[in-house]
């Protein structure tokens, strides 16, 4: 009836103004609000907790905490699936980074530094937040996340062998899957040809230090969104992490495990030797050092133990 949805509107306004007065600090404030069964019933703003948009940096340490726990605590099963979806997001973000950033020939002769901006600001951001939104398993996150649960006594090596192992090889099948559709799509074009060469020629130990410098910044991506509490403020966390290291020229091997075998079936003369031993071999082992040292270890030892 009218009345009912009346009384309903009401009770919402009332709610929303005492999360207002909760949000500016007066707690003291209460209002009445008559049920439908006619008795009153009094809410104060101090009975509202509004949860912080970010968590201070101990919360967001002991969120990774519990993060990597869980994560730890999965059946190998479900770790592949979730792997292969986030595989397929990677992608998603590497083939998008390539069609547009990737197709500014004008751009990068006039202006190389704008091309970088545009080809790491389109594509892998989303990715990265389409994989930490819908609870996907992306091997490079679980480096820090994983390890950090490790660090303080909250999962097992196993259980991060488990995380690590079956995150990689779902990733790699997702990541493939979807380089596959787009070369037979018809829709990419030969640029990718030029990036999936130029990666595989980069020397080992240059690959290794761009893949160090990589994960740390995409640990930071998924370490600081973590500590977000509505998406705007998680893309908003991912964002600059992730397209300052694709700006930056730096080796993600969940992004390569599409962009080099995409390049690969579109003509590219690269041997799968050269792609695995050359590329995804040095870039996997910079990324696992970045996540362990620079982000778990690094973290550990300001927020809490080393050893249990």
């Amino acid at each position: 009836c009218a009345f009912h949805r009346s009384s309903t509107a009401m009770t919402t306004l009332a709610v929303l103004a005492l999360a207002a007065s909760a949000f500016v600090h007066q707690p003291r404030l209460s209002v009445a609000v008559r049920t439908r069964g006619g008795s009153t019933l009094a809410i104060r703003a101090s009975d509202l907790v509004v949860p912080p948009q970010l968590k201070p940096p101990a919360a967001i340490y002991e969120g990774v905490i519990a993060a990597g726990a869980a994560k730890a605590a999965m059946p190998a099963s479900k770790i592949f699936t979730l792997g292969v979806i986030s595989g397929c997001h990677i992608a998603f973000g590497s083939c998008l980074a390539i069609m547009i950033g990737g197709a500014c020939p004008g751009i990068k002769e006039a202006n190389p530094g704008l091309q970088r901006i545009i080809f790491g600001a389109f594509g892998l951001p989303f990715g990265l937040l389409m994989t930490l939104i819908t609870g996907a398993e992306l091997f490079t996150g679980n480096t820090a996340l994983v390890t950090t649960a490790v660090f303080n006594g909250k999962a097992t090596q196993g259980g991060l062998a488990k995380s690590w192992f079956y995150s990689y090889a779902g990733n790699f099948v997702g990541s493939v899957l979807v380089a596959y559709l787009f070369a037979a799509s018809g829709v990419m074009h030969k640029g990718a040809i030029a990036i999936a060469s130029a990666k595989v020629a980069t020397p080992w130990i240059q690959a290794f230090i761009r893949g160090v410098l990589a994960n740390w910044l995409v640990c930071m991506a998924v370490w600081m969104a973590s500590g977000c509490s509505d998406l705007v403020s998680k893309a908003v966390a991912i964002w600059f992490p992730i397209s300052s290291f694709v700006a930056m020229g730096l080796e993600h091997s969940v992004a390569n495990m599409a962009i080099i075998p995409l390049g690969m079936m579109m003509g590219a003369p690269v041997s799968m030797r050269q792609f695995i031993f050359g590329n995804l071999v040095p870039v996997t082992l910079g990324n696992a050092f970045a996540g362990v040292f620079c982000i778990a270890l690094a973290y550990t030892m300001a927020f809490g133990k080393t050893k249990k």
